[in-house]
């Protein structure tokens, strides 16, 4: 395993997809695509010093859905994880540490798939929702956006969970969330198996007996930016109150970044839409500096 140190390279990768997500008001596009833009725009390669690893561009954003259709996007999100997964392990490869702009979180799937291949590996997933929607829990799957988790950990059609017959990407007892705030989707979560710490009494001490053992080659880090308070950063898609300030989600990600293990970090769903001065995109783009720096 290796741990994150001054001299290790990051490498920032765009991944400007928003096929997990449903319209937020009817004939509009979620607007999570542009974060990277924002970001890059906010200093963040600079104030990283960061290689600029290029994009993973994804397909055509289709919003018409109906219950029973499966996945929205499902196809376009199977193919996009394909190319990012690539992408993820070319960086790895590179032995430089890979930093993804998201994007929705059904981002998740490619890194998730990348480290699959090479061998077993945890995730850390700091979200204000579980994202754990499936058919056992749910009369329908809809938005890929509110159902990686599930995804990721073998629930749901062949065509996304199963690339390369690789299900699950992630095993349940190797997931830890982080930040849930939604009780329903506490009991979702704890009743399946997956570790779950709600609210803001975040403990990386108690994350790393899931993700730091023996019988793992690493773990993964997903940042949602809702899991920061509504009154911190308000431009995602579902704000929910009781969430992280700006300082508390800087020591979870740096204590999370000095586990032994940590192989890349991801950035999902602030939509620049809602940030119309870019102070959103700024303050973020802070703390990723602040925490992998």
């Amino acid at each position: 395993m290796n741990t994150i140190t001054p001299d290790r390279r990051l490498a920032v990768l765009d991944a400007p997809s928003n096929l997990g997500l449903r319209p937020p008001a009817p004939d509009v596009v979620p607007g999570c695509y542009k974060l990277p833009w924002a970001l890059r725009d906010a200093g963040l390669l600079e104030r990283l010093g960061a290689d600029d690893a290029g994009a993973v561009v994804p397909p055509r954003y289709v919003a018409t859905w109906s219950p029973g259709d499966g996945v929205r996007n499902g196809a376009a999100i199977a193919s996009y994880t394909r190319a990012l997964a690539d992408r993820v392990a070319a960086v790895r490869d590179s032995g430089r540490f890979p930093v993804l702009l998201g994007g929705d979180c059904s981002i998740a799937l490619g890194p998730a798939l990348a480290l699959r291949r090479t061998g077993r590996y945890g995730m850390a997933y700091l979200d204000a929702h579980t994202d754990f929607r499936h058919l056992g829990n749910s009369p329908h799957v809809g938005s890929a956006a509110g159902e990686d988790v599930a995804l990721m950990t073998g629930r749901g059609d062949d065509h996304l969970v199963d690339i390369d017959g690789l299900r699950p990407y992630v095993r349940d007892e190797d997931v830890v969330l982080l930040g849930v705030r939604d009780e329903d989707d506490v009991k979702d979560a704890v009743g399946s198996g997956l570790a779950c710490q709600p609210g803001t009494d975040l403990s990386v001490e108690a994350a790393a007996k899931v993700l730091v053992r023996d019988d793992l080659d690493g773990f993964w880090i997903h940042v949602d930016a809702d899991v920061l308070d509504p009154s911190v950063l308000p431009a995602v898609d579902s704000p929910t109150p009781g969430g992280l300030d700006a300082g508390g989600l800087t020591e979870v990600l740096r204590g999370l970044l000095a586990l032994p293990g940590a192989a890349g970090l991801e950035v999902t769903i602030l939509d620049p839409d809602l940030d119309e001065d870019g102070s959103q995109a700024a303050l973020l783009a802070g703390i990723l500096v602040d925490a992998l720096t």
